[in-house]
C-alpha cells in the first residue's frame, strides 16, 4: 500500500514541528534555490538534478527524502546542523548514515525497509519524537532504548500489514518517554505485555487504537497507569468497555471484537456482560500487579 501522505504526527504541545506530509512538495528542491540564506526546508527524491545544493544552504534545519536515490541518502550525513528528518520509500541494508546526524529532534522513517537494526538511533542524544512507520524487516525494537532525549514515540503499520513488535521491554530504557501511541501493529509478547509501562514515571499519554490488543491489555494499562490520558488516535479519553460513537452499532474494546447491533434483542445482555467481562480483567490486572 502506497503512502497515504496524512499527518499522523501529533500536533498537540511542542513534539512536532516537522511540516505535515502533504505539503512535503512546495519544499521540493527541483529548481535552482536563488536565496540560499532563507531555504529552511527543502524536499529531495532520486529525479532532482539540482539536489546537491542542499549542502550551500547553511540554514537548512528540516530534509524530507521521498523516494531518494542510495547517494542522496548516503550523503546526507554531511548535514550535521539537520534538526527535522523525514525519510520516504527507501530500501536500506542499514541505517548507519543517520548516526552523524547528532542534532536531530525530529524523525520520520515512512516506508524503510531491508535494514533491522535500529541502534544507530541511540547516538542521537537530542532526538524528542520518533514516527516509525512500516518498517518490514523491524520486530525487534530494542535498538531505541537508552535514547532518554525520547518524549514522543509512534510505531505504525498500515491497514494491510500489522508492524510486528516482539515485545515492549525496550519502554524502560525510554525514561523521559510522554507519549506512546501504536497503530497498525502486532505486538507478539504474551499477556501482560505492558508490564514495561510501569517505568515510565513521565507518561502523560498512551494511543492506541480499539483493535489492536487483547481486551485484557486494555484493562492492565488502565490499572497501571490509571492518571496516564489513554485512548484511540484523536480522543484522549480513557477507553470504554464498549464504544458508541452515534452509529447503529456498538464497538467492543479489543482485538477481534465484532461490533454488533443496537436494536439487537440481546444487545443490552451483552452490553452488561462485556462491562463484567472488562472489570474482571482489571481486578486480574490488580492482582499482578500486587506481585
Amino acid at each position: 500500500m502506497k503512502h497515504h501522505f496524512a499527518d499522523l504526527l501529533d500536533r498537540e504541545d511542542d513534539y512536532w514541528t516537522i511540516v505535515p506530509n502533504i505539503e512535503r512538495y512546495a519544499y521540493l528542491a527541483d529548481e535552482i534555490i536563488d536565496d540560499k540564506n532563507d531555504a529552511h526546508i527543502v524536499t529531495v527524491n532520486k529525479h532532482n538534478s539540482n539536489w546537491k545544493q542542499i549542502f550551500n544552504l547553511p540554514k537548512l534545519v528540516e530534509l524530507t527524502l521521498h523516494e531518494p536515490s542510495k547517494e542522496q541518502v548516503e550523503s546526507i550525513k554531511e548535514l550535521k546542523n539537520l534538526k527535522r528528518l523525514r525519510i520516504s520509500h527507501y530500501r536500506a541494508n542499514n541505517i548507519e548514515f543517520i548516526r552523524k546526524l547528532v542534532n536531530i529532534e525530529e524523525l520520520v522513517l515512512e516506508y524503510v525497509s531491508g535494514f533491522s537494526d535500529l541502534s544507530p538511533l541511540g547516538n542521537l542524544t537530542k532526538l524528542k519524537s520518533l514516527h516509525l512507520e512500516n518498517l518490514r524487516r523491524v520486530s525487534n525494537f530494542e535498538g531505541l532504548s537508552g535514547i532518554l532525549s525520547l518524549r514522543y514515540l509512534h510505531l505504525d503499520g498500515t491497514l494491510d500489514w500489522s508492524q510486528p513488535i516482539e515485545n515492549l521491554e525496550f519502554l524502560k530504557g525510554l525514561q523521559n518517554l510522554e507519549v506512546f501511541a501504536l497503530g497498525f501493529v502486532k505486538v507478539q509478547q504474551e499477556y501482560p505485555a505492558f508490564m514495561p509501562i510501569l517505568e515510565l514515571q513521565n507518561l502523560k499519554r498512551i494511543k492506541i487504537g480499539l483493535g489492536t490488543l487483547d481486551t485484557k491489555e486494555y484493562a492492565f494499562i488502565q490499572v497501571a497507569k490509571p492518571n496516564v490520558k489513554c485512548g484511540a488516535h484523536g480522543k484522549h479519553t480513557p477507553w470504554s468497555p464498549i464504544s458508541d460513537w452515534g452509529e447503529d452499532e456498538y464497538i467492543p474494546l479489543g482485538k477481534g471484537k465484532r461490533s454488533f447491533s443496537k436494536y439487537h434483542k440481546d444487545a443490552k445482555a451483552k452490553c452488561i456482560q462485556i462491562e463484567s467481562d472488562f472489570e474482571k480483567f482489571k481486578e486480574q490486572a490488580k492482582e499482578i500487579l500486587k506481585k
